[in-house]
């Protein structure tokens, strides 16, 4: 896979499992990515997809049953090679990450001065008087109004926005070189999102960083990442650049989630088109193509082994043995159409309307 060579992130195979009663649930399977430097990607998916837990990986919050295999560097290091030591001053101060529901993020009993300037503190060693500075600058970086009042709020004092900004703040606050926004704006009204996503453009400008940002909405990654990898059942199904995504989409997947959502350019009364079926048991995964179940262009080969992530076109890369666009996807799905079924079992309407 042709990568670009400044890199701020290199993931390489990157695998979790979990350790469950009912048995071991792999959520992320193998997963590989680069990211360079000042370069923002969206991984995008269904709930469950295994996003969240890619992005926790990345800056060391696994929880106590999960194992991960594969090869992580931010900036060069080695994460699996830093010392005791240089963890605790590299996780919030190299990668910093933005969690998407800030009422949990924050502790409702402390002030937001004292959660803004405690990192700063403990990571940079700078004294009280200079913390409290260097955060009120902060908040009015954010475009939070009156700083020193804010400082001396609780969370539950100010409005979801104003909380969403002050964990942005927080995250900015040892000026990480990568910065990773895990559905940032769940919850917000649809202004105070706008405004959120452009404020985090905005920072990434200023400062230089690299940026990952999660989320399940194609239209919120469209036009604010460079990249967009499509994640589905632990692992990357498509990536490429974001315009070339929607231009050129190779993945069945990426082909659904965008059918399923509503656009400006649909005639009225448009029907939309809802994925069928449900996503794998990943306790006990399909031995080929995780989404074959529920792919129009089903076919043997996707049940019988797991297509790889390869170069489709010149840097766009899908994991599909027929791909949408191409001369083997529009001749499997005229296939299934002619049988009124895929491979896989899921029932086709030969009279659909093709998706435009």
């Amino acid at each position: 896979m042709t990568e670009p060579s400044s890199a701020s992130l290199e993931v390489t195979d990157l695998r979790v499992e979990f350790a469950t009663p009912s048995g071991t649930l792999t959520a992320v399977d193998g997963v590989s990515l680069t990211l360079a430097e000042r370069e923002s990607i969206a991984i995008v998916g269904e709930s469950g997809s295994g996003k969240s837990v890619f992005a926790r990986t990345l800056i060391d919050l696994l929880a106590a049953n999960g194992t991960r295999t594969g090869t992580i560097t931010v900036g060069g290091r080695d994460i699996d090679r830093l010392t005791k030591a240089e963890r605790k001053h590299f996780f919030g101060v190299q990668a910093a990450m933005v969690f998407q529901d800030p009422m949990t993020s924050l502790n409702p009993v402390k002030r937001i001065g004292v959660q803004l300037t405690e990192s700063m503190r403990y990571h940079l060693g700078m004294t009280s008087k200079d913390a409290d500075l260097r955060a009120a600058g902060l908040l009015r970086q954010v475009h939070i109004p009156s700083p020193e009042q804010r400082m001396r709020q609780y969370p539950h004092e100010l409005s979801g926005g104003m909380r969403q900004r002050v964990v942005i703040a927080m995250a900015l606050a040892c000026e990480p070189q990568l910065l990773i926004a895990d559905e940032p704006t769940t919850a917000l009204d649809v202004t105070v999102q706008k405004a959120i996503l452009d404020l985090i453009d905005d920072l990434r400008s200023e400062r230089n960083m690299s940026l990952i940002l999660i989320t399940h909405d194609l239209g919120v990654a469209e036009g604010r990442a460079d990249r967009i990898g499509v994640m589905y059942a632990g692992r990357l199904m498509e990536l490429s650049s974001s315009r070339d995504l929607f231009d050129h989409m190779r993945h069945p997947y990426t082909e659904a989630l965008l059918q399923s959502i509503p656009s400006t350019n649909m005639r009225s009364h448009t029907r939309l088109h809802p994925i069928p079926g449900r996503p794998p048991d990943l306790l006990d995964p399909p031995v080929g193509c995780a989404f074959a179940a529920r792919c129009k262009y089903a076919q043997p080969d996707c049940l019988e082994r797991k297509p790889p992530l390869e170069e489709q076109a010149p840097n766009h890369f899908a994991a599909c043995y027929h791909p949408v666009g191409t001369d083997a996807g529009r001749e499997a799905l005229a296939a299934n159409r002619a049988a009124g079924e895929t491979a896989a079992g899921l029932s086709l309407d030969p009279n659909e309307e093709e998706f435009v």
